[in-house]
C-alpha cells in the first residue's frame, strides 16, 4: 500500500513516517514533495474532518494508479479560550504560519489565566481517499493542559506548551519517543493501522 502524505508540514511528514515504521504497518509513506507537491488548498470548512478531507481530495488527483493519498488536519483546542485556536491552531497569529509566533500569542492569550483552568486537548484527524472513490476518517485525541510557559526543545508547534494528562513535562521535554505512544497523532494513526490489517474493512 502506497500512501502519499498531503502536507507541506515536514514535520508531520516526519512523524507519521516514524509512526508507520513503529506500528510495522506493510505500507509505503511519500512526501507529496515527490510528485510535484501539494496543491493549493483553502481550508475553510470548519472542521478539522472537512479540511482534512479538502486536503486529502486534492492530492489524490495527483497520486500514481493504485496508491491513497493521506491528509492530516489537527490542532489544540483551549478551554479558557472555547475551543480556540482550534482549526486555525496554524495560523493562529497569522496566514504566515509561524509556529513561534503562534505559540507566543498563545502564552499571552493566557497570561491571566489560573492554573486550573488551562485545560485543553490535541485534536488530529487523519483522512485517506483511494482507489475506487474509497474515503476513511481516522481521530485520535489527546487530552492535557497547558504551561505558564513554554519548555523543552523537542517536538514543533504547541508541544513546548502542552503537558499530556498523567505526566508532569510537556510534550517537548518528554520527546518522540514518549510522544509516539500517546498523542493525538499517534492515536489516529493507531486506528489507521487496525483499519488497513483488517483489509480496509
Amino acid at each position: 500500500m502506497q500512501i502519499y502524505l498531503a502536507s507541506g508540514n515536514a514535520h508531520k511528514v516526519t512523524e507519521l513516517q516514524a509512526l508507520a515504521r513503529a506500528t510495522a504497518l506493510p505500507v509505503e509513506i511519500f512526501s507529496a514533495r515527490v510528485i510535484g507537491g501539494m496543491p493549493d488548498v483553502v481550508e475553510d470548512a470548519g472542521t478539522f474532518a472537512g479540511n482534512a478531507r479538502k486536503k486529502a481530495r486534492a492530492l489524490w488527483s495527483r497520486v500514481p494508479a493504485g496508491a491513497w493519498a493521506l491528509a492530516d488536519d489537527s490542532g489544540l483546542c483551549v478551554d479558557a479560550l472555547a475551543g480556540a485556536p482550534g482549526v486555525e491552531s496554524a495560523y493562529y497569529a497569522g496566514p504566515q504560519g509561524d509556529g513561534a509566533a503562534n505559540l507566543a500569542k498563545l502564552v499571552a492569550a493566557l497570561r491571566d489565566v489560573p492554573a486550573a483552568q488551562r485545560g485543553a486537548h490535541f485534536v488530529c484527524v487523519l483522512w485517506l481517499c483511494g482507489p475506487d472513490g474509497r474515503e476513511q476518517m481516522f481521530e485520535g485525541r489527546c487530552d492535557g493542559g497547558l504551561r505558564a510557559e513554554p519548555r523543552g526543545g523537542a517536538g514543533f508547534g504547541y508541544d513546548p506548551l502542552f503537558v499530556p494528562a498523567g505526566h508532569s513535562a510537556s510534550f517537548a521535554e518528554l520527546g518522540d519517543a514518549v510522544k509516539s505512544t500517546l498523542s493525538h497523532r499517534a492515536r489516529a494513526w493507531s486506528r489507521l493501522a487496525e483499519w488497513v490489517r483488517a483489509g480496509g474493512r
